[in-house]
């Protein structure tokens, strides 16, 4: 069996996730161009060695790689999604140990990609080959796409995809870059939020100035963008844009009593957190709040002098980049037009204001009933030792909308990290048990994706 092979070589498959992980392979920096065209390379090559057939493409940005074991056409055929790209490390000072040295201590793998997405992404190409390597085949027809430029919001996938659409026909997609609802109970997810995102600019005087010669006579950018950014939601934490939820739907009473379903304790989530209380939309839940409602949040914000001491300025400029996190039914476009509009309508006329608008990505849900989310339950049963829960997530994977929209293919979404691994954070981890079930997990899906009539 598969599985008796995998066990086997726990050792062997940890070892060359250390190597996968040691690659520095951040998208978003231009000085690491060449660690992610390395990565990529040696992640064909391993492809390869195994009975793949794999090839590294160019896609204007950085590159992917594409591998295929093909069986017989009549078999399904599943194309599986990952990215070998990864969140910048900073601050450094916050690791424990290096972000591309993988650092084993208890019971946890650290490193930067280590769930997000490497080690997820891992424990399928081990669980395939693990199956390939006892029977000589595979029971499925499987095509990978493992991208680099996933944590840049994947700018030039679409692209691709619509110029390759013959090679990447499937029946179903499969995508491991999500969580397990908690250490105890695996789950599989159906649906995710989207996300829009915008820079905004407010400008004052045409230089730094001294803040006792100006100070009381002209606007502080600083002061004013902080002021914009607080009427952005109002006192019961609604965001406060004229036609923000005009698409916003309410939830189905089968999500609402599979989330009352969920173990939840306010008291330890807020603990694992270091808060005092918690925050948000008057009205909902913790789960609906960052599940099924819209949010806005400044990720981070900018101005005036940084450096050490003082300096006693009002600073020509300041500026904050904001994401909004959709829900089905929100389009990015409009969502940051009308951001846009509000901001300009709001500002006072002793600043200027200027906002950058990045787009985004819609919302997905899942079908939730059918033959291939079955077949997942099952694998996830089986490798995990435990009936899923259903469950959502707040976060945005572009791929899974552009699978469905450019290919005509639904996703399975199944997680194998935890709610607190770290991703996008200092000391990124992954729990060893988790990879090893997460292998198991990917050994035994081919089987039962295969019996989908």
């Amino acid at each position: 069996m598969p599985l008796s092979l995998l066990k086997k070589n726990e050792d062997k498959n940890l070892k060359e996730l250390i190597t996968f992980l040691s690659f520095p392979s951040v998208s978003a920096k231009s000085e690491h161009k060449k660690d992610l065209k390395a990565c990529a390379s040696w992640l064909k090559d391993h492809l390869n060695k195994i009975g793949f057939k794999a090839k590294v493409c160019p896609t204007g940005g950085h590159p992917l790689v594409y591998a295929e074991y093909m069986v017989d056409p009549k078999l399904p055929t599943v194309l599986y999604y990952g990215h070998y790209d990864v969140q910048p490390p900073e601050p450094l000072e916050l690791w424990e140990s290096s972000p591309f040295k993988a650092d084993i201590r208890k019971g946890y793998i650290y490193a930067r990609g280590a769930t997000d997405d490497k080690g997820q992404t891992w424990c399928h190409v081990k669980g395939l080959e693990a199956i390939i390597k006892k029977t000589g085949t595979l029971p499925i027809n499987v095509k990978f796409l493992i991208e680099g430029e996933e944590e840049v919001h994947s700018a030039n996938l679409p692209a691709w995809l619509k110029k390759n659409k013959k090679m990447l026909k499937a029946d179903i997609a499969v995508v491991s870059d999500t969580a397990q609802f908690s250490k105890t109970l695996p789950a599989v997810t159906f649906g995710l939020r989207g996300i829009a995102s915008c820079e905004v600019f407010v400008y004052g005087p045409n230089r730094d100035v001294h803040s006792g010669s100006y100070g009381g006579a002209i606007a502080n950018p600083i002061n004013v963008l902080c002021q914009m950014v607080g009427q952005l939601h109002d006192k019961n934490g609604k965001i406060a844009i004229p036609g923000f939820y005009k698409n916003v739907k309410a939830m189905s009473k089968w999500e609402k009593a599979k989330f009352k379903q969920l173990p939840y304790n306010e008291a330890a989530y807020k603990k694992s957190l270091k808060l005092q209380a918690l925050h948000g939309e008057k009205g909902f839940t913790t789960f609906e709040r960052t599940w099924v409602r819209p949010t806005l949040d400044v990720n981070g914000i900018t101005g005036g002098y940084q450096g050490e001491g003082a300096k006693t300025i009002i600073p020509s400029m300041a500026s904050c980049k904001i994401t909004m996190r959709l829900v089905p039914g929100m389009d990015a476009k409009d969502i940051c037009n009308l951001l846009e509009k509000h901001l300009l309508k709001i500002a006072p006329k002793s600043v200027r204001v200027k906002v950058d608008k990045h787009g985004g990505a819609s919302a997905v849900e899942v079908p939730t009933d059918g033959p291939w989310l079955e077949a997942t339950g099952r694998a996830i049963k089986k490798g995990f030792g435990k009936e899923p829960v259903f469950m959502k997530e707040g976060g945005s994977i572009p791929i899974v909308g552009d699978f469905k929209k450019i290919l005509g293919v639904d996703t399975l979404l199944i997680g194998f990290g935890q709610q607190d691994d770290n991703i996008h954070s200092p000391n990124e981890r992954f729990r060893i048990v988790d990879f090893v079930k997460g292998c198991k997990t990917a050994a035994i899906l081919p089987d039962e994706l295969a019996s989908v009539k």
